[in-house]
């Protein structure tokens, strides 16, 4: 069973741990991948020999709370250390996550490490934890535009899983995509997978489509958000209030966004079932085809593509 969770990512480089050693020995309880099942997983209970810590060393404060509100780990079974944001810090707290002293810690007292510090820093970050790194340890980074061979390099580990989330998960709809390294089992994803479901939804594919996956759902909320801004102004210039204007045009893409995942029909067979002949729709829509509405968010998702692959190889 999955147990534990720890943010890194938040607290930018720490002294290793020859400078700066941790005080006291956390005792841990081992366990073998065959004792982990496929998800769903259910909630730990105390004592239960099958407990495995996880340290997510940052999906963030909202993946933390997403995966212990969810019953996939205990908001106990939280692991982080000191940050430089004390609201941060009291943030994990609150949640009833354990503060350690310091990141070697986090990692003695973890079976799967989540890296999410600033891409700049992750080379620092790995050679630092690399004495503390065993085979047993799953490694899981978060960082922007680290590929998995420098992940590995870095570390000298090869149970690496590169997951790609986006901003909504902070509100439990996050877009996921991992791909697994040399080392990482079936098993390993299905935990990892396990994590990330509790803020979202998640896939699996090949590392070289994680730059068209940035550019599609890393970017493709701002996308949304302005759409939602535009279709907002617009009813606003239609003689709306803004507030029912925003609140309209928001719940509207959140609608139709659900309606495509829900009835698993094309988006194409949607629009035509809303599209009556000579109707408001279908002249709503010309107007968006003179503005070459569909090929300017398709150049959109190639060119924060190409954006991203110039910049992973900077």
């Amino acid at each position: 069973m999955i147990h534990g969770a720890a943010d890194l990512g938040l607290l930018g480089p720490r002294p290793s741990d020859e400078q700066n050693p941790p005080k006291k020995k956390i005792q841990r309880r081992r366990a073998t991948a065959a004792q982990f099942p496929a998800p769903p997983l259910r909630a730990p209970t105390s004592g239960d020999p099958g407990h495995r810590r996880v340290a997510p060393t940052a999906i963030q404060l909202s993946i933390a709370r997403g995966v212990a509100a969810s019953g996939v780990l205990p908001a106990t079974a939280i692991r982080t250390a000191p940050h430089r944001r004390p609201e941060r810090a009291e943030a994990f707290s609150s949640i009833g996550a354990h503060i350690l002293e310091t990141n070697a810690q986090v990692v003695d007292d973890s079976d799967v490490i989540v890296i999410s510090v600033k891409p700049q820093i992750v080379r620092q970050v790995l050679v630092e934890l690399k004495p503390l790194l065993s085979e047993e340890k799953l490694l899981v980074s978060i960082a922007a535009g680290i590929k998995m061979e420098d992940l590995q390099g870095w570390s000298g580990h090869r149970r690496f899983i590169r997951v790609m989330p986006n901003t909504p998960s902070a509100v439990g709809q996050a877009a996921s995509v991992m791909c697994l390294g040399e080392m990482a089992t079936e098993n390993d994803e299905n935990r990892v997978r396990s994590l990330f479901s509790a803020i979202g939804k998640v896939w699996t594919a090949e590392e070289k489509y994680f730059d068209a996956v940035t550019g599609l759902s890393g970017s493709g909320p701002a996308y949304i958000f302005l759409a939602i801004e535009a279709m907002a102004d617009g009813g606003v210039a239609a003689g709306l209030p803004r507030d029912l204007a925003l609140g309209l045009a928001s719940q509207t893409v959140l609608g139709a966004a659900t309606m495509v995942n829900k009835t698993g029909k094309h988006p194409g067979q949607l629009k035509d079932m809303v599209t009556s002949p000579a109707g408001t729709t279908i002249t709503g829509i010309q107007e968006l085809e003179k503005g070459a509405f569909r090929g300017t968010l398709i150049n959109a998702v190639v060119a924060a593509t190409k954006r991203c692959r110039e910049l992973s190889q900077s």
